[in-house]
């Protein structure tokens, strides 16, 4: 096996409490994750040399070493010293710098993949270790689940069981502009005002379990939310849109700009898509994955 095809999902954010900032820069946090059946896709091929080589078709994308699926392929090849390199062919589908955890993902995939391609035999509580050292979203993407909480900066993450069997369909929807996460985590450390949670992770996962979709929205939260929102009007557009609609559970995910909402079906999905005429926002319909 000298090449490998692999599915990078996204993920959206079902909770996200910002706790306080570290001496180290990062901001402790709590979360809940939820992977995505929105997806790039992500081809390895082994080469006879030990280079990396970042192939790709969206111009938004780096193809030098400051891309982290070259990061964490020189991670491995450095720390294991296979006798070999590899060519990483991105093809995306994830918007860049949405919120949507596709840089993360993809260096994850990357990670879980060349584990394969290169036979090293790692587990994966090693490869979360890895993907820990490129990103706080990446460990979610190493492991194989549909929902985990995260702690910590996020890197801290715990696969939720007793949710393998809950299924959302969502209307996502990006506004085409590029949002800065550390500068949100900047501006978040200056704002004041911001209304703490009502509800937990461990109270929106019972919920998640047993509420209607439109029962969600009091559960759902992201301390970020309103430090976006204050910075990038189109994100509050994209939430009185949904609203107008009849949506009751919308959330931005991660630090923006992406907004989502949960809808019973995939038939509805596409009929409020339908009834989007934005056009400087890209809409996408996702199911749990």
């Amino acid at each position: 096996m000298d090449t490998l095809t692999l599915k990078s999902y996204a993920k959206v954010n079902l909770y996200l409490q910002v706790l306080n900032r570290r001496k180290d820069g990062f901001h402790n946090l709590k979360t809940l994750f939820e992977r995505i059946d929105l997806c790039d896709s992500i081809i390895l091929k082994a080469r006879r040399d030990r280079k990396i080589r970042i192939i790709s078709d969206s111009a938004e994308v780096p193809k030098d070493e400051t891309n982290l699926c070259c990061r964490a392929a020189a991670l491995l090849r450095d720390r294991f010293r296979p006798d070999c390199g590899v060519d990483i062919t991105l093809i995306k589908h994830i918007p860049v710098a949405a919120g949507l955890g596709g840089g993360s993902s993809n260096a994850a995939a990357v990670l879980v993949g060349l584990n394969r391609l290169w036979k090293l035999g790692i587990s994966v509580n090693t490869l979360d270790r890895f993907a820990a050292k490129i990103g706080s979203d990446a460990p979610f993407f190493v492991h194989d689940a549909p929902f985990a909480s995260g702690s910590g900066r996020g890197e801290r993450v715990k696969p939720l069981s007793g949710l393998t069997r809950v299924r959302f369909w969502h209307i996502i929807v990006v506004p085409r502009i590029k949002v800065s996460t550390p500068l949100i985590y900047r501006k978040w450390d200056e704002f004041s005002g911001l209304t703490p949670p009502k509800y937990n992770v461990k109270i929106l996962t019972s919920a998640l379990k047993e509420t209607t979709v439109a029962g969600l929205s009091r559960y759902v939260y992201n301390s970020l939310e309103p430090v976006t929102a204050g910075l990038y009007q189109e994100v509050g557009a994209v939430k009185d849109t949904l609203e107008k609609y009849g949506l009751k559970t919308i959330l931005m995910s991660g630090s923006g700009p992406a907004v989502f909402g949960i809808v019973p079906s995939r038939k509805e999905a596409l009929l409020l898509r339908s009834k989007i005429r934005n056009r400087s926002w890209r809409t996408f319909i996702a199911r749990t994955v």
